[in-house]
């Protein structure tokens, strides 16, 4: 019997909620329609198909660690909105397809470390009821509570396929000390610790980083830890070729995937409403193809996206492109199921 996760408001159905072409036309529905609420403190009878894809939403309502980081707080507020961004996002998909929300963690009082330890709780939960998990931030430091989470699924219920890789669509590196507790900015020095501490590999590929946004301390102190890393300023098409080769040989090594996203890796033309905007930031499109790429190697087991800021969000924007690329993940997810 699982203990009761603290921390924790099941879904707001009034969030899904949207235009209605028709009340009964499949063909016609959105998101909105077909989402099931799921709360993880009352699971005992949830029992999804294994031969279906059972995809399972789950807000972490925290920017605690953005605080710490000294970023520009408002990313606790992003669950919601991106949840009403892909609401009225058209149905594509059958049947042999769910789609659950499971509510939010949130932090009380600024315990981070509280928050991060009830989303590892939840994700341990959602991956041990065959669900792919797709995490909404929040703060970056939704990561290491993520982490965390599979980590323990993994060495509990599938013994000896624990090795985990993370890919890290990113403008920083993330990994700044944390003598006085994490943030934002340091999940993967953290991770990369724990790691060594208990005979771990640690495996991290971080794409997409800003040379202006991380010191040389910080690319010493990754490179270290044998973190590999490639640079916005090196992902020209030219390139990609390389980098789609780069990208493979991690995945190759590695039994499953973490797929964890900042917003604050695109361009703040497409993306202003992120703790640290980035002004030479990706373009959506281009970043997307190698999004699907890691997704296409059947090894993902878990999706989060951070750092939506609806405080600073014209028009909803980033809101809007992170539930584009949720939809998008989806969809690749569901053609890879029926390969």
């Amino acid at each position: 019997m699982n203990d009761k996760i603290e921390n924790y408001t099941e879904c707001k159905k009034t969030v899904w909620s949207g235009r209605i072409d028709d009340p009964a036309d499949r063909e016609s529905f959105r998101m909105h329609q077909i989402v099931k609420p799921l709360n993880l403190n009352k699971i005992s009878d949830f029992n999804p198909s294994r031969s279906d894809l059972n995809i399972c939403l789950l807000g972490f309502s925290c920017d605690e660690g953005v605080r710490r980081n000294l970023g520009r707080e408002g990313a606790s507020k992003g669950p919601d909105v991106i949840r009403k961004e892909f609401a009225n996002m058209p149905v594509t998909f059958g049947n042999d397809v769910n789609l659950f929300d499971a509510g939010d963690i949130f932090c009380i009082d600024r315990d981070l470390e509280k928050a991060q330890k009830q989303l590892e709780s939840a994700v341990k939960i959602i991956l041990s009821r065959n669900c792919f998990p797709v995490i909404l931030g929040g703060g970056h430091e939704i990561a290491l509570g993520n982490y965390n989470g599979i980590l323990k699924h993994l060495m509990e219920n599938v013994p000896g396929k624990s090795r985990t890789g993370i890919i890290n669509f990113d403008a920083h590196l993330d990994f700044r000390p944390f003598d006085n507790g994490g943030s934002s900015g340091s999940m993967f020095y953290q991770i990369a610790e724990d790691s060594i501490k208990n005979d771990r590999d640690f495996n991290y590929l971080c794409v997409g980083v800003q040379t202006y946004s991380n010191t040389i301390s910080l690319f010493k102190r990754a490179e270290s830890f044998g973190a590999e890393y490639i640079l916005a300023r090196d992902m020209g098409r030219e390139n990609h070729p390389d980098i789609r080769e780069k990208i493979d040989s991690f995945i190759r090594k590695n039994e499953n995937i973490h797929l964890t996203l900042c917003t604050d890796v695109f361009n703040s033309a497409f993306a202003p409403g992120v703790s640290a905007p980035q002004p030479f930031g990706l373009d959506p499109e281009i970043l997307l193809t190698f999004v699907k790429q890691v997704l296409n190697s059947g090894k993902v087991i878990l999706f989060d996206i951070a750092e939506v800021s609806p405080r600073f969000d014209h028009d909803n924007n980033t809101a809007k492109l992170a539930a584009v690329i949720i939809y998008s993940s989806m969809n690749v997810l569901i053609e890879s199921k029926g390969d």
